[in-house]
């Protein structure tokens, strides 16, 4: 007879088994609407797993965020996720508005919801865990649950392999990356904890040189030399939010940082790096390359 485990490892069990159940839990409460077939699909890395499930063509809108694959730019475009207009989007006709957390504003949601506009929100996460959950979320809305666990299945092996390629290329001393949404204005706004750059800098086998605050913010000159990034990591864009090199390094808070005195940037498809989809192992993979080659090069 095998011993009966102690009270603590009866504790750790429960945890794993509640742990285990939470991803299952939320696709299996989902509201499913596998007749819906005027889809207005609202966040990039939703319409990317629509066209992952092979549900595209119930699509008949999206928000400006959407952009890959590059066919749904040809949809009708209904604004920016978080300022969508209620006209725009029920000017579509929609049976099924399907977005990613945070969209809004609350206002809008009141008329869709007003309108009997079904609108299931997909909840956002920054780990392995929250893309399977948003890929069983959107495959129980749309009636696809074998679909979405095949789908599962494939990114969660994907990871896998990218995680141990990334952990083998950036070698034991994870790089210290600094993921810098702008500069504009002259402030450099950074990504600290519980957000996208800091989940895919993990992923990709880096470490995120801000901690001390969570989210978003300004950096000051004293947190910027305190980061010391030996990397600065920027999102692949033009306009205003835009920095070539030469003005980036310029800053005078980042000229004395490791990163400035190598010249060590990288810049990757905002969407690609950021989304948490079914791209997510090419972002990893990618990104741990880059990373790995840059510090090689300053080396």
């Amino acid at each position: 007879m095998m011993p009966l485990a102690s009270p603590l490892a009866r504790i750790h069990l429960a945890l794993a088994g509640a742990l285990l159940g939470i991803a299952f839990a939320a696709a299996a409460h989902a509201q499913s609407y596998p007749e819906a077939r005027r889809i207005v699909s609202v966040g990039g890395s939703v319409t990317e797993i629509i066209a992952a499930l092979g549900a595209l063509d119930r699509v008949v809108a999206r928000d400006t965020t959407s952009s890959y694959p590059p066919r749904v730019e040809e949809l009708p475009d209904v604004g920016y996720m978080r300022a969508l207009s209620p006209e725009g989007v029920l000017s579509t006709r929609p049976d099924l508005v399907i977005a990613e957390e945070g969209s809004g504003p609350p206002e809008t949601l009141e008329v869709l919801r007003a309108a009997s506009v079904p609108f299931v929100e997909v909840p956002e996460g920054f780990d392995t865990e929250a893309v399977a959950d948003k890929v069983r979320i959107v495959a129980a809305t749309l009636g696809l649950d074998e679909a979405g666990e095949a789908l599962v299945r494939d990114i969660d092996d994907r990871l896998t392999a990218a995680r141990d390629s990334a952990r083998a290329a950036t070698g034991d001393t994870p790089p210290r990356v600094l993921f810098i949404l702008s500069i504009q204005g002259g402030r450099i706004l950074a990504a600290g904890r519980d957000t996208a750059a800091a989940g895919i800098i993990d992923l990709a086998g880096g470490q995120n040189a801000v901690t001390a605050f969570a989210g978003y913010k300004p950096l000051t000159d004293e947190a910027l030399a305190a980061a010391a990034p030996q990397v600065i990591l920027m999102m692949d864009r033009s306009g205003d939010h835009a920095a070539d090199d030469d003005a980036l390094f310029a800053h005078p808070a980042l000229t004395t940082t490791p990163a400035a005195r190598t010249g060590s940037v990288v810049r990757m498809d905002g969407l690609l790096l950021l989304g948490f989809g079914p791209r997510t192992p090419d972002a990893v993979e990618r990104l741990s390359e880059a990373l790995a080659q840059t510090v090689a090069d300053a080396e």
